[in-house]
């Protein structure tokens, strides 16, 4: 008792917002706190199955919502910082507890006394409210999709493959975080800071040794080599499906996804690599007759802003001085405030878990808190790849959310404040297209608020909210020159804006070329795999992917298999098509924006209605019908890119 007295998660945090008081916890509050979060859910789970009264709604699927709070406190603030802040004994903790975790949940997904009583609920929902309906049919979909119906060596296969699954996605992504530490210290560069310096260094030999340094990632057969926890992983879900009866991993991940099928998702794919590759055509051309030579892998971006500079007159040089990262934050918030009536202040009486990090309180128009957000943008060696959002607490009912936006923008250093490409720009406004689909969410349960949604639809709206990152009345109110403050000029605007669409051959075809190889990783039958023996297995297959697609020479995935973190240790396995899937939605809602008005307060509030404040209440294509009154047009993506 005096253990869990002192243990932070064990009490109420009476704190601003009631959120996470950092400074109080300590690595030892962890394990206790998991163990116990645990153990309260599933004496949670217990009451629910033994409830004496006949399965309804409120007793079983609401009930079961609500439990694991303890459980979802802690990880909220583990993961969030484990993430951010991956020490050595974070690392060590999440090795310890990821078994425990993961054999909690296949313990309650397999629970057939839980599920019969789910069961019941689900085929009887007439009378429930839509948001209802999706809730039970969510949880309902997770026991089947957890194994529940398996019996005797399958079922505890299922479990097995389900522990050895969340080992080896720790392993893959601390294996990652130690190669990205490893590229820098080898090339002097952040993995982060690639794409910036492979358009900006003119040693071509220097060039190809960071590209050469970056594309193995993973794959040098040292301590850190990711091949084998790659195949293993490829070889356990396709196991896994077969368990459930599906001839693929796709094919069971696609199963209750906007797409469907794996054939759904190729024929989506190719014709966009299609057009992908005829633009980068015409780019190779126009960039050999500057170069005098083959275009190279490593030639790419280098020489794709010599040709910039030529047609646009602009370069990262040029613009960077007008985003730096606090004002480009503001333009964040101005954009926001503008479109949804929303108002973002600073928040220092929150407690943040990092020096460099901030908080911030978000209010409604009539002054209701709608959450806490936390901005931590800056790169360190502690921090995994890329940028993302999380929650730290969910939104349900009168509970508002807490959020963060990571992310691996420079460092300010003592001369120069942050300054960010235009690339980054527009990560910025992406992420927080996330966090408001978090904090606008309007719904009772947690299961189905804010971002949980299908893995294909959640995209949409944070590449939605890249449009207003250059929108010139956004733009006024944070692109001015750090060191004159004087405002971006109207001329360059323009020119940041046309050149948008610029490069988009390369730009689109690793994106999508990294769609295409994580779908035919995963459209593999557990027989195919079996044929997979180590690394030069992988990399023929890769090879053989990206001549199948027609990639050309010149471009490779995004993300090569080996440091492929979205579908090796982030919920992205077959679902990394979902960011082109999300984005036609994207483009063909942003142009009812234009032909509405930009900043037209009447569709702005449907916008809001419809889709951010519904969460996963309503079937996504369903809320996309109500708000566009038509298909999405899959040629919007198209024309949103200059492909076509």
């Amino acid at each position: 008792m005096t253990a869990c007295s002192q243990n932070v998660f064990f009490q109420e945090w009476d704190t601003p917002y009631g959120t996470a008081p950092f400074s109080k916890i300590s690595a030892d509050d962890y394990m206790p706190a998991f163990r116990e979060g645990i153990s309260r859910q599933e004496a949670e789970i217990k009451a629910i199955v033994e409830n004496p009264a006949a399965p309804d709604f409120e007793n079983t699927i609401a009930a079961y919502d609500r439990s694991g709070a303890l459980l979802s406190k802690v990880e909220g603030v583990f993961f969030n910082l484990s993430e951010s802040d991956s020490t050595p004994e974070m690392q060590a903790i999440e090795e310890e507890v990821m078994p425990l975790l993961t054999d909690a949940s296949s313990k309650i997904l397999m629970n057939r006394d839980l599920f019969a009583r789910v069961k019941a609920v689900y085929d009887n929902m007439e009378g429930l409210t839509r948001e209802q309906q999706m809730l039970t049919k969510r949880v309902y979909q997770s026991f089947e999709r957890g194994g529940v119906g398996l019996d005797g060596e399958a079922r505890e296969r299922f479990a097995q493959i389900s522990n050895r699954l969340a080992t080896l996605s720790q392993k893959f992504g601390k294996n990652l975080l130690a190669e990205n530490n490893a590229f820098k210290e080898k090339t002097g560069i952040t993995v982060s800071e690639y794409y910036d310096f492979m358009g900006s260094c003119p040693d071509r030999e220097k060039r190809k040794e960071v590209f050469e340094a970056y594309s193995s990632r993973g794959n040098n057969g040292d301590e850190c080599d990711n091949n084998a926890i790659v195949l293993e992983i490829l070889k356990l879900r396709a196991e896994q499906a077969a368990l459930l009866g599906y001839p693929s991993f796709a094919a069971f991940q696609l199963a209750d996804k906007m797409a469907g099928t794996p054939a759904t998702v190729d024929n989506f794919l190719q014709p966009i690599m299609d057009a992908a590759m005829a633009k980068s055509r015409e780019e190779i051309r126009d960039m050999e007759k500057i170069a005098g030579h083959k275009i190279e892998p490593w030639d790419y971006s280098y020489y794709a802003e010599k040709v910039r500079a030529q047609k646009y007159a602009i370069d990262e040089s040029l613009t960077k001085p007008y985003f730096q990262a606090d004002s480009v934050l503001k333009g964040v918030f101005t954009a926001a405030e503008k479109i949804y009536g929303i108002r973002i202040e600073e928040a220092p009486e929150v407690e943040v878990y990092n020096p460099v990090v901030k908080a911030y309180k978000l209010t409604d128009a009539d002054g209701s808190l709608i959450g806490i957000f936390y901005r931590d943008y800056y790169v360190r060696s502690t921090k995994r790849g890329g940028a993302w959002m999380n929650n730290f607490r969910d939104q349900y009912g009168s509970v508002r959310p807490v959020i963060v936006n990571v992310c691996n923008f420079p460092a300010p250093t003592e001369e120069t404040p942050s300054l960010l490409t235009i690339d980054n720009v527009q990560t910025a406004f992406h992420e927080f297209g996330h966090a408001l689909h978090g904090f606008l969410s309007k719904c009772n349960y947690a299961g189905i608020s804010g971002t949980s949604v299908a893995r294909d639809f959640v995209e949409m709206f944070s590449q939605f909210n890249e449009n207003f990152a250059f929108v010139p009345e956004i733009l006024a109110t944070y692109a001015n020159d750090y060191r004159t403050g004087e405002p971006i000029p109207a001329e360059l605007v323009e020119k940041v804006r046309k050149g948008l669409k610029f490069n988009q051959g390369f730009t689109t075809g690793e994106l999508c070329a990294a769609s295409i190889l994580d779908m035919r990783w995963h459209e593999l039958s557990a027989d195919e795999l079996a044929a997979f023996k180590g690394p030069d297995d992988i990399r023929a297959f890769e090879a053989k992917v990206c001549r199948e697609m027609g990639l050309t020479e010149t471009i490779i995935p995004r993300y090569r298999t080996t440091y492929f973190n979205h579908i090796f240790n982030s919920g992205y396995s077959a679902g990394y098509y979902g960011y082109l899937w999300s984005e036609v939605l994207a483009a063909d809602a942003w142009e009812k924006f234009r032909e509405d008005g930009i900043f037209n307060p009447g569709t702005a509030r449907v916008f809001r209605t419809t889709f951010l404040e519904r969460g996963g209440s309503e079937e996504p294509m369903t809320l996309y019908l109500q708000f566009r009154g038509s298909q999405p047009d899959p040629s919007a993506l198209l024309r949103a890119r200059g492909l076509k």
